[in-house]
């Protein structure tokens, strides 16, 4: 009794971190749009994660969601606000996932960084940047090539555990232009990177 959650622990870090190299901190609902959620993250409409199966719907007509992500906040930030910005956001997430390794609710702390020439080398040294002050400098890291609808080139970033494997912890990209043009930002003038933390995963690691 007394002592502060790993999830809790875990988000005040990360988010402690990204506070030191000037990332604002921005929140949103846990009750989404569908275009917040999906449309404006250049989601296509016949995704699987927008299926009935993996999505908690609101409503028939599937237009009020519990949000999958907490990129919808980046998505509210990116319509009411004018590049540059680094913002940060941590909450909880729903997802229909009902086996051994997932929850139905966890937390996410996902972020990005809009700018003139934003690149990839950028993004990599952020993300050492957040592995390293977590788990510290001995950990060894690789990135792996992946797909998201909203960036691109996209990649998943490991830990090698104490036991030899390989463990994914994040998901980051360069955001792809078609989602910055749909929040009206100048794709040929502006780009962005943009990262995606599971929090419970890492309090494992961390705490075992």
């Amino acid at each position: 009794q007394g002592k502060i959650h790993p999830v809790s622990q875990v988000i005040d870090e990360i988010s402690s971190i990204f506070s030191e190299i000037g990332f604002s901190v921005a929140e949103g609902p846990d009750v989404e749009t569908e275009y917040n959620n999906f449309t404006a993250l250049n989601t296509p409409e016949e995704h699987p994660a927008r299926d009935m199966h993996d999505t908690f719907y609101l409503e028939e007509n599937k237009k009020l969601l519990l949000r999958t992500h907490t990129s919808p906040v980046q998505i509210r930030t990116m319509l009411d606000s004018s590049p540059p910005f680094a913002m940060t956001s941590a909450g909880k997430v729903y997802r229909k996932d009902d086996d051994s390794t997932h929850l139905p609710m966890f937390h996410q702390v996902e972020g990005m960084y809009v700018d003139l020439n934003v690149n990839f080398a950028q993004l990599k040294h952020l993300i050492h940047k957040i592995i390293y002050s977590i788990f510290g400098y001995e950990v060894q890291i690789r990135f792996r090539p992946s797909y998201f609808p909203f960036t691109e080139p996209s990649a998943e970033v490991d830990i090698l555990s104490e036991k030899g494997r390989w463990l994914e912890i994040l998901g980051c990209g360069i955001i792809n232009p078609t989602v910055l043009e749909n929040c009206n930002i100048d794709s040929s003038k502006y780009s962005g990177l943009a990262f995606g933390l599971g929090v419970e995963r890492i309090a494992m690691l961390k705490y075992d």
